[in-house]
């Protein structure tokens, strides 16, 4: 968020440095903040693996990563010899205390040499098995217990289920403070995730329109053209549900649908969304087969190349129910949101990778404006996460000619045109952590209200027999079923078609 220019020195210690996270995302993370003057002054890098490097081998190594997969490749030679001096690899086993023994004597090396006991970052990029060996090591050998500077950084998934999910949190609160504790979530790193708040709260003419009356209904989407790739055997224990809805698309829905904070400051604003996640109508099992539509792919052709379907992916059984594909409709029992309709999606495999927010405002000129009111569409406000970066208003305009004719015309802001090498989510997440602002993160009671949403429906999908699955063709937008859970209420996806024409289908008489 906003960031102070002077943040104390610190020791960064990553878990698991060797690994797959670390090499794509923050080692170029680290560096991009270092050559944007953005990092401490003084700090120093400690990456933890179990695989043997020689110290100007591992940063060798890291220089490779960096030129592969960051976003700023055209540096100074000189930037790089000298962010090389700040890191420090670490030959480690995390189920040996001796490690912690001599971890912490590096990282209090570091403060001697600083003249200051610095903060300390602990970035845990480690299998969830990992987290209470880990953990209690930190709190043993004494390596985080400044409760204002020591930070400790969680990947998802936060838990497997609700009950998993309370399991950790007690252990960790059992280990570390709550305002230590930094549950990240890439995906509120993004630029447009984050411009979300901004863009309600910073302009008078939105916020009051940012309600029932005048609102129709809400789209979030998040498609991803990829299958699971070389992750089958990990994603067919996890799914869809659990992989996106729980944590990604309920925290956008979060930011779009929060209430405003007195203050904008990090904890009022993770009351709000915490309150907005306990307003969420949970989806009685009755229920489930009218608001979810769950589905795998199957063979298809995605960008003219044939792709298999989700049965035939390694490490997928054979049998598998596991959902490539969720689509859902929520309601926000409040006082600003009742009767307005939530829609997510998401899924692999999909025509293109598209991800959006849309907000579909009421249609009120039919019965107060006498032009040709067939060819009057809804407001649009569309905020595109990825791969585009804008926001788009659509209104109603007359076209020029002797006669009142509409036409629809857009407002656009685009993030590329204004910094087309914006910083990327782990940056901004990074930076945040470093000057202990916890606004993007998730806190411990988000997390089990996120995980209360869904687990009735996590336990029909898994153990019940109600609920069908459907397929889907690679390639394609999705089953069938997710457009007919919309055409219920004269809706449709607005993000994946042209926005053109307005579908009038009469409600069928179905329970909202």
């Amino acid at each position: 968020m906003t960031h102070d220019t002077l943040i104390k020195p610190t020791s960064i210690v990553v878990f698991g440095g060797t690994g797959d996270l670390a090499k794509r995302k923050l080692f170029p993370a680290f560096f991009n903040l270092y050559i944007d003057g953005r990092m401490p002054q003084q700090f120093q890098i400690i990456a933890l693996g179990r695989q043997k490097y020689e110290l100007e081998a591992f940063r060798d190594y890291v220089h490779d990563n960096i030129m592969a997969f960051s976003r700023n490749t055209n540096f100074l030679p000189e930037q790089w010899n000298d962010f090389k001096e700040h890191i420090t690899f670490f030959n480690a086993n995390i189920n040996d205390d001796q490690s912690y023994q001599e971890l912490r004597g590096l990282v209090e090396q570091n403060d001697a040499s600083w003249g200051v006991r610095g903060n300390r970052l602990f970035y845990l990029s480690i299998a969830p098995n990992f987290i209470d060996k880990v953990s209690t090591g930190l709190k043993n050998f004494g390596l985080a217990d400044n409760t204002t500077g020591d930070r400790i950084i969680f990947e998802k998934p936060f838990g497997y289920d609700k009950s998993s999910a309370i399991e950790l949190n007690k252990l960790l609160a059992r280990t570390f403070h709550e305002e230590q504790i930094y549950r990240i979530d890439h995906y509120l790193g993004k630029e447009t995730v984050q411009n979300i708040l901004a863009f309600r709260f910073g302009n008078s003419i939105f916020e009051p329109l940012w309600n029932n009356r005048h609102i129709d209904s809400v789209q979030i989407t998040v498609a991803e053209q990829v299958g699971v790739e070389n992750r089958g055997e990990y994603y067919d224990h996890s799914g869809a549900l659990r992989d996106m809805i729980q944590n990604h698309l309920l925290q956008i829905l979060c930011m779009v649908a929060m209430d405003a904070p007195n203050e904008f400051e990090s904890e009022q604003i993770r009351d709000k969304k915490a309150e907005l996640l306990k307003s969420v109508r949970r989806i009685k099992r009755e229920d489930i087969n009218h608001y979810t539509v769950r589905a795998q792919y199957a063979a298809g052709t995605i960008n003219g190349q044939a792709k298999k379907g989700y049965k035939e992916e390694p490490g997928v059984n054979p049998n598998s129910t596991t959902e490539t594909f969720v689509a859902m409709k929520f309601y926000i029992d409040n006082a600003r949101w009742q009767g307005v309709p939530f829609y997510m999606r998401t899924g692999k495999s999909l025509r293109q990778k598209h991800s959006a927010v849309v907000i579909n405002f009421k249609d009120i000129t039919k019965t107060k404006f006498p032009a040709n009111r067939g060819d009057i569409e809804n407001n649009q406000l569309t905020i595109n996460i990825q791969p585009e970066m804008d926001i788009r208003l659509s209104f109603m305009t007359k076209q020029p000619g002797l006669d009142m004719e509409m036409k629809p015309a857009e407002m656009v802001f685009d993030y590329f045109q204004c910094a087309p090498n914006s910083p990327e989510a782990y940056e901004t997440l990074l930076l945040d952590v470093l000057d202990g602002d916890s606004t993007l993160f998730m806190r411990s009671d988000q997390v089990e209200e996120a995980w209360d949403i869904i687990e009735t429906i996590q336990d029909e999908w898994e153990h019940g027999d109600l609920s069908p699955i459907y397929t889907y063709p690679a390639g394609s937008w999705g089953p069938e079923e997710a457009d007919e859970l919309l055409k219920r209420q004269g809706h449709r996806w607005l993000s994946s078609v042209p926005q053109t024409t307005k579908l009038e289908t009469e409600k069928d008489g179905t329970a909202v």
